[in-house]
């Protein structure tokens, strides 16, 4: 392909007569540090996502290959637009050579916008990828407009995983199939709620009806007016992908107006552990989605740590209980090391976009390859599937919560430790 990038590289080696090889020389042989860009959502009500960023970042920089490196980090704050103003600086005036980035589409879209527009390699993760490859395009309702691009690339699961993967966890419980969702007005809650490409239709599919009160705004205060349409549908299941903020409220304000579901499978919410720890023994039973603990038979191709490994490391230095971003941020700087050992020229982007596209890594949250596997032609080029399963956190008796897996149907090689409970 012929870009912008390309032709102003091909222009300055004929017009000012550069010497035959000098744009060609390795980054690393040369001695110089490879610039990393890295946005994470390091404050305000996504925090929670970049938890463990400290310590994947000290790993990286005192593994073997993160000698080579020089990782710039810019925090979000929770906010697109400034995910996207932060991008537009480390593009610009940090010079970076490659950005990361990571959690939830307000954070990595608006990156992989930027450095698309800015013909800058990018690699996300930590946002399903409906959200991140529908929710860039120009017009995300026509499917016949939808281009791939040729700098941003992902790696995560999909909405038809976590479906799956919800509904084999409500297949193990005796329900009324009566589901009520919690939809936010933001780019996982309208990709989730989509009538099109989200739950909706394959509930359906499935036998289940669906509530959908509708859009609210994230931090909102006050969930009566869903709780209430969940109360007169007879709602024994509860789903969405709120904020960790609302999804304490609302739980909250359920169990105080004596609303409690048989099930309430949450992305995004309860994926920590403080955030149901907050709940107090109202937490217990709760499930969500697992992209990663250590119980995957995963490895590090940057240290050879297991996953068990990188959490027990997590835990020993932090005093923290793992949560699972650590090993999708880890994952990151493995797919960075791997794509930089691969090109010539780490300041020759088209390069460095290609050599993302042909990654076949064996990583710690699996393998990541961009060879279509699972996935429809349209988003085959830019994203590479990793493996979903179900879990549920129960109360211990120190009151701390323990994510137990309880269904594999969609990746029979990771482990369950036990069955789906009700909720009580």
């Amino acid at each position: 392909m012929i870009t912008r990038r390309k032709l102003l590289q091909s222009s300055a080696a004929t017009g000012l007569g550069l010497a035959a090889g000098s744009l060609a020389a390795p980054a690393i042989a040369q001695g110089a540090k490879i610039k990393l860009g890295y946005v994470s959502p390091q404050s305000g009500p996504l925090a929670a996502f970049s938890e463990a960023d400290k310590f994947i970042l000290d790993n990286f920089a005192a593994s073997e290959a993160g000698a080579n490196f020089e990782v710039i980090v810019k925090d979000s704050q929770s906010n697109p637009n400034r995910a996207a103003d932060v991008a537009g600086e480390l593009i610009v005036d940090d010079e970076i050579d490659l950005m990361l980035v990571a959690s939830t589409p307000e954070t990595t879209n608006p990156v992989a916008a930027t450095c698309e527009a800015e013909e800058m390699p990018c690699i996300s993760t930590v946002a399903p990828w409906q959200p991140w490859f529908i929710g860039q395009q120009g017009n995300p309702g026509d499917p016949s407009s939808w281009e791939p691009f040729y700098y941003a690339y992902h790696f995560f699961w999909g909405l038809e995983d976590v479906i799956s993967v919800f509904t084999a966890m409500w297949g193990q419980l005796e329900t009324n199939k009566q589901v009520g969702g919690l939809f936010p007005n933001d780019g996982d809650g309208n990709a989730w709620g989509d009538p099109n490409v989200g739950f909706p239709p394959v509930l359906s599919e499935l036998g289940y009806t669906l509530t959908d009160p509708g859009r609210y705004q994230n931090l909102t205060d006050d969930f009566s007016a869903q709780i209430n349409a969940f109360r007169q549908a007879n709602v024994e299941i509860v789903t969405g992908v709120p904020i960790p903020p609302d999804f304490t409220t609302f739980w909250s304000q359920a169990k105080q107006q004596g609303f409690t579901p048989k099930a309430a499978s949450i992305g995004k919410a309860i994926l920590f552990p403080q955030a149901v720890e907050a709940l107090g023994t109202a937490g217990n039973n709760l499930s969500s989605e697992v992209w990663w603990s250590p119980t995957h038979p995963f490895s590090s191709s940057l240290t050879g740590s297991s996953s068990a490994e990188l959490a027990q490391g997590y835990m020993a230095a932090t005093n923290r209980q793992w949560t699972q971003p650590i090993g999708f941020v880890h994952a990151l700087f493995e797919m960075a090391a791997n794509v930089m050992g691969r090109v010539d020229d780490a300041g020759d982007g088209d390069a460095v976009a290609e050599a993302i596209a042909a990654t076949q890594l064996e990583s710690i949250v699996g393998r990541i390859a961009f060879d279509g596997a699972g996935l429809p032609p349209f988003a085959a080029k830019n994203v590479a599937k990793t493996p979903l399963v179900g879990g549920q956190w129960r109360l211990l008796d120190d009151g701390s919560y323990d994510l137990v897996i309880v269904d594999n149907s969609s990746a029979p090689e990771i482990p369950t430790a036990g069955v789906m409970e009700e909720i009580s």
